[in-house]
């Protein structure tokens, strides 16, 4: 078992293991300084080498930690200003800041900030320690026994595995990962380090691996209700909803009016397309949260994001609004509710709203991710009060701070690209002639994002005989089977996999599809949609796979379709959209795939243009029907009119009538395009 130093020592493990550190024989002396107890020495070690690097964070954690050892608390506190300037989330810095206070004998900010640590990583024991004490001591018994339980339960571990939750929790996922394999390879299957290794799969989005190291710790330990909860989210991930809902009601029995558990469920009913009955799941949640204080506000507002979503995507549009707006009032800075806002194409924000979201863009407090969305609002709000000038500045300094974080690098799509033309030859798929399923269900709606593609999945599913999903994911998760676990980018295994495919593992894969999709079609039509835009790049495998599904691609006008990216934040991915270039240097090599696909598979792709669909619907209504071996239905006329959960951008968009005041609005930012223009080459973007 661990000892109480052991565990205090492992709260400032991940120190040690950041990147920018002077050296780590530098700072193993700074720590051996402190493990005797000369805290002046340490201190003022640490403090010199800060003159060359001001900002490192090992460095002013140990000045802090040194001072307040020597009772010099107010010294303490300055370093950890400096501290929190350059690394606002860190742990151990509330950890510090804590103790601090406790000294000062402050205990409502020392609760404050080590309640502020041990949210940010729980697993830092020192933490739980003294909010034990500090909670008995204030009357608070029912949140001293549940630090106190967190406490033991970390006080039970060994070391190691409490070195790499620390280490873990402090974003130190590499000198993680490594700690805990090797307590595994000497000390054998241990459910909770099982558990930090798949926390650790989690983050870095190897999925299957989670899940199973998960099911491993639940067949260990059935009632782990944290490891089950962290396997629910898992499973969501990979949009496993039945699975999801299997795994989560152990917990919903044990303990049916937790908050997070209902949450669980209401994310799994709407993966499954059951949005209708969450809406008044969230309202009854909002209704139990007690007070006023940050907590609450914070739990009301996320609540009321959610049931924004459910609201907008059952096109219950008013009572959407009154949910963001509600969810903003609680937090003007939450971005992601003033971006909703926006994203409902169709709403005008007021002006008082207008002078909030500028005041919040630049206010030092808000969070980068808030700052992203509220620039995205902005540009929205000022693009549609007539200032393109603004607009456009908001929008650039959007896509800017969206960029800079998001490592896009856009040689792996050109790469593949070029594989896809190697690999995918009329040769290769002549000797594959009569393979595959021959379900003729899926119609897929692909291209790029912002295309036109949501109208037509509402075209299509206003008929009787089709029924709309969502953009599955369920394609890309073939193609990560087929990719490996090993991913290398110059020389990727996929697609070149596809040819050491035989026959039966190629229908297995068609069988998988349809298996995998079957819990999105509710209503039990004939034909469903896959509206998965970047299923584009994978033409070549759904052919394989599935010879007889219809693939449509949307096709929009360069410049509008690329403008229309640039000033859409995506929930997740699409991270070619956020830069000029980027967005130019993919329709180029999008519109090179696609006229790959018509070369070698003629007659297989129908394109439809999304100007031709605005200027002559009937007519295009009928050319794609035809193409998909579907009757002509009145119903896709008027698409408008079809009662169904739409969730993307343009939700609002095909609840109304078409009409064509879309088309041109790129021309209102024109002489802020002219890089755009020149990007995509005059053969894309004529004068």
């Amino acid at each position: 078992m661990a000892t109480q130093i052991d565990l205090a020592d492992a709260d400032r493990t991940s120190a040690n293991a950041h990147p920018a550190a002077p050296s780590e024989a530098e700072i193993k002396a700074l720590h051996a300084l402190q493990a005797k107890g000369d805290y002046a020495a340490a201190a003022a070690g640490a403090e010199k080498l800060l003159s060359a690097d001001p900002a490192n964070r090992d460095l002013l954690l140990i000045v802090a930690h040194s001072r307040r050892m020597l009772k010099e608390t107010e010294a303490a506190l300055a370093a950890l200003e400096r501290l929190a300037t350059h690394h606002p989330g860190f742990s151990q810095m509330f950890l510090e800041r804590g103790l601090c206070h406790v000294a000062q004998r402050d205990a409502p900010a020392a609760i404050f900030h080590l309640r502020t640590a041990v949210t940010i990583n729980p697993a830092l024991a020192m933490g739980w320690r003294m909010l034990d004490g500090l909670y008995r001591m204030t009357g608070d018994t029912r949140s001293a026994e549940l630090a106190a339980r967190h406490f033991a339960h970390l006080a039970s571990l060994p070391t190691p595995i409490v070195q790499a939750k620390v280490l873990y929790g402090d974003g130190e996922i590499d000198v993680a990962e490594s700690l805990i394999r090797q307590f595994l390879l000497e000390a054998g299957n241990h459910p909770e380090a099982m558990r930090v290794l798949a926390q650790i799969g989690h983050r870095r989005n190897v999925l299957d691996d989670a899940d199973t190291l998960y099911e491993g710790v639940l067949a260990m330990v059935p009632d782990h209700d944290e490891a089950r909860h962290e396997h629910v989210q898992v499973l969501i991930a990979r949009h496993k909803f039945p699975q999801a809902r299997e795994v989560l009601e152990p917990l919903l029995q044990r303990d049916p009016r937790n908050h997070a558990h209902r949450i669980q469920a209401a994310t799994i009913r709407v993966g499954l397309g059951d949005f209708a009955s969450v809406i008044p799941e969230y309202r009854a949640m909002l209704s139990e949260i007690p007070g006023d204080g940050i907590e609450a506000r914070a739990r009301r507002s996320d609540l009321n994001l959610w049931l924004g979503h459910a609201l907008k995507t059952e096109g219950l549009t008013a009572e959407a609004i009154d949910a963001y707006m509600a969810a903003t009032a609680d937090r003007p800075d939450f971005g992601d509710a003033w971006w909703s806002l926006a994203n409902l194409k169709t709403y005008r924000f007021s002006a008082e709203s207008i002078a909030v979201m500028r005041e919040r863009l630049d206010a030092p407090a808000t969070a980068e991710v808030d700052r992203i969305h509220i620039a995205f609002a902005l540009g929205k709000a000022l693009e549609d009060a007539g200032d393109y000038e603004g607009s456009w500045v908001a929008y650039s300094r959007g896509n800017t701070m969206h960029r800079a974080s998001n490592g896009y690098v856009p040689e792996v799509f050109e790469t593949n690209t070029r594989e896809q033309r190697r690999v995918c030859t009329p040769a290769f798929f002549a000797r594959r002639e009569g393979w595959g399923l021959d379900d003729p269900s899926p119609i897929f709606v692909l291209g790029l994002p912002r295309s036109g593609s949501t109208l037509l999945e509402q075209i299509l599913a206003s008929h009787s005989m089709v029924e709309g999903t969502q953009e599955l994911p369920d394609i890309q998760r073939i193609v990560h089977e087929l990719q490996g676990r090993e991913l290398n980018f110059d020389k990727p295994l996929y697609p070149g996999s596809l040819e050491d495919l035989d026959a039966a593992a190629v229908r297995q894969y068609g069988e998988q599809y349809i298996a995998d999709t079957m819990p999105n079609r509710i209503l039990g039509r004939p034909y469903f949609i896959d509206k998965m835009p970047n299923n584009f790049r994978h033409v070549g495998l759904i052919h394989l796979i599935l010879p007889n599904a219809k693939i449509i691609d949307a096709r929009r006008d360069p410049m509008a379709c690329c403008f229309s990216n640039l000033k859409q934040l995506f929930a997740q991915g699409q991270e070619f959209t956020y830069g000029i270039e980027d967005i130019a240097r993919y329709y180029k090599t999008y519109v090179e795939l696609m006229d790959h696909w018509d070369a070698v598979l003629p007659g297989r792709v129908l394109r439809v243009q999304h100007e031709d669909v605005v200027e002559d619907l009937e007519g295009s209504v009928r050319r794609i029907l035809d193409y998909c071996g579907l009757p002509f239905e009145d119903a896709c006329i008027e698409f408008h009119k079809t009662k169904r959960s739409v969730r993307t951008p343009s939700s609002e968009q095909v609840r109304q009538p078409i009409f064509r005041d879309g088309l041109d609005q790129w021309k209102k930012f024109e002489p802020w395009l002219e890089p755009l223009r020149a990007a995509l080459g005059p053969q894309l973007a004529p004068r």
